[in-house]
């Protein structure tokens, strides 16, 4: 229906007894119909149409008002929403800066200074950390954190150019570098110095928030290393077995844990494994012996 463009409650009905309706009025006039009833009933028609037309207007009054309330509403709902997403972008913006900075947003304890300074390693390992990657325990001992203290003034994430050993370059940081050069393996470290780190390495997670399982299975892994009967011999071989044992299984937990087989309980020794690695150490170290011996024959 066409829209009505005039208030027709502002109309008025025109004047029937003028000239111009005299050609109307004749048409109406007979025998029973005097002029003056005929102008009667042509104001009389057009009142009846005009209230027609009244009510149609207010209809559309009413439609009109209603559409515009809808789409007041929408607005209204479309901004909320907007305003909505908004303000959950800046939380998680929020919360990612806290995920990414977190040191910057921890809490300030209601304590003087410690009297003894925190075990802090270099900015390189936090990160694998953060990152639930391996990180060798020598970066824990009292040699590795000594380095990470006297090297702080040295940016760790500067990147540098690096001969990798497949002979190609890449930009790698700093940190990487300068570790590589003096960090010693697991299975290298003396055992004094590998049952000093693990306490420090515990901490370290526990800072990292790595789940609470998973550092419940290390402490348990290593607790079960360092009381092992292996450790209460005499035999070097004994000693170096339950190393290179900590060791191996750890980097294979790590890349099993990044794999499709997925996180697996380490903490329980398995002595077959074990048994197989002093098996593969002695062998190691004989030939190092031998060589050792040749080497001496030949110079002399």
């Amino acid at each position: 229906m066409p829209r009505i463009r005039n208030d027709p409650n502002l109309n008025v009905c025109p004047d029937y007894a003028a000239d111009v309706f005299e050609n109307i009025r004749a048409q109406l006039v007979n025998e029973n119909t005097t002029e003056a009833q005929a102008m009667q009933l042509l104001r009389n028609i057009w009142e009846a149409n005009n209230n027609a037309v009244k009510v149609l207007w207010q209809q559309q009054l009413d439609d009109d008002r209603e559409q515009r309330e809808h789409r007041e509403r929408l607005d209204e709902d479309e901004q909320e929403r907007l305003n909505q997403e908004r303000i959950d972008e800046e939380e998680a913006a929020r919360k990612e800066e806290k995920k990414k900075n977190k040191h910057k947003y921890t809490p300030i304890l209601e304590t003087g200074i410690p009297n003894e300074p925190a075990i802090t390693p270099c900015s390189y390992v936090l990160r694998k950390l953060d990152k639930g990657e391996y990180v060798e325990l020598w970066y824990f001992t009292n040699d590795g954190l000594d380095e990470a203290s006297i090297k702080k003034t040295i940016d760790d994430d500067a990147m540098i150019l690096s001969t990798l050993a497949d002979g190609s370059t890449a930009w790698v940081s700093s940190a990487s570098t300068r570790n590589a050069r003096s960090v010693v393996n697991d299975e290298d470290l003396p055992f004094e110095e590998f049952c000093q780190a693990c306490p420090r390495f515990l901490t370290a997670i526990e800072e990292a928030d790595w789940p609470e399982d998973r550092i419940r299975m290390m402490a348990r892994f290593w607790m079960n290393i360092q009381v092992h009967k292996y450790r209460s011999l005499r035999d070097p071989i004994a000693h170096k077995t339950l190393l290179t044992y900590q060791a191996e299984q750890r980097k294979r937990w790590h890349v099993a844990a990044k794999s499709s087989v997925g996180p697996y309980d380490i903490s329980v020794v398995n002595e077959k494994v074990l048994q197989d690695t002093r098996e593969k150490v002695y062998w190691e170290e004989r030939n190092k012996r031998d060589n050792a011996r040749d080497y001496k024959v030949s110079i002399s």
